[in-house]
């Protein structure tokens, strides 16, 4: 008999800048999602609904009611062996962390993915929705504890002063036009993604 239910999804992986991000949530069967209201696929939030959910999350797991892992891959990765397989290997951490927890017991687990995402073919309990995020809460919370954990890092790094030109603060590398604008000024950081920044052109 299945005991627990694991959602997974991931953040990032359009942005010309910073990681892709892997959430990973695990809940029981019987979870009660009244003790975090408000869950849904992280792109219909607004950033302080994520953040409250975000930090009600961290209650609940250090009060052992749920469990969650984020994994991130990083720009130089992405470039070096494409968005796929960096989200697959952000994914595989992610699992092997829940796992070695010991909440989530092997083979007594359900596993449901957003999208295309699929799980390492070990986890033979496995499922893929798509908008998984809006139809499943736990694969919700996944996509909201993914999105909020890569922001929260493209922000820190862009208040270096190697980034403060492209603020990252603003757009957390996503390919809007001052950021493109900011790449054709001040061209590529350690942040970016070469591969994905490839028909911008230097204006310098």
């Amino acid at each position: 008999m299945l005991k627990w239910v694991i959602g997974i999804d991931e953040a990032g992986r359009g942005p010309l800048a910073g990681p892709v991000s892997v959430g990973v949530v695990c809940v029981s069967t019987e979870f009660d999602w009244d003790m975090i209201p408000g869950v849904n696929d992280s792109k219909k939030l607004t950033e302080k609904k994520r953040e409250v959910i975000f930090k009600r999350a961290q209650e609940l797991k250090k009060e052992g009611k749920l469990d969650y892992v984020v994994c991130m891959v990083s720009a130089k990765d992405i470039d070096k062996n494409g968005i796929v397989p960096s989200i697959q290997k952000a994914m595989a951490q992610a699992l092997t962390v829940i796992y070695r927890s010991g909440l989530c017991t092997f083979n007594e687990y359900q596993v449901k993915l957003d999208g295309g995402l699929k799980a390492p073919k070990e986890y033979v309990h496995q499922d893929t929705i798509i908008k998984g995020d809006a139809k499943e809460k736990v694969i919700g919370l996944a996509s909201i504890m993914a999105k909020v954990t890569r922001d929260r890092y493209v922000v820190k790094k862009g208040s270096e002063s190697e980034f403060k030109q492209y603020e990252f603060e603003v757009h957390k590398g996503y390919g809007t036009k001052k950021h493109r604008e900011n790449i054709a000024k001040y061209g590529l950081s350690s942040m970016h993604r070469a591969t994905f920044c490839r028909n911008i052109k230097s204006v310098v």
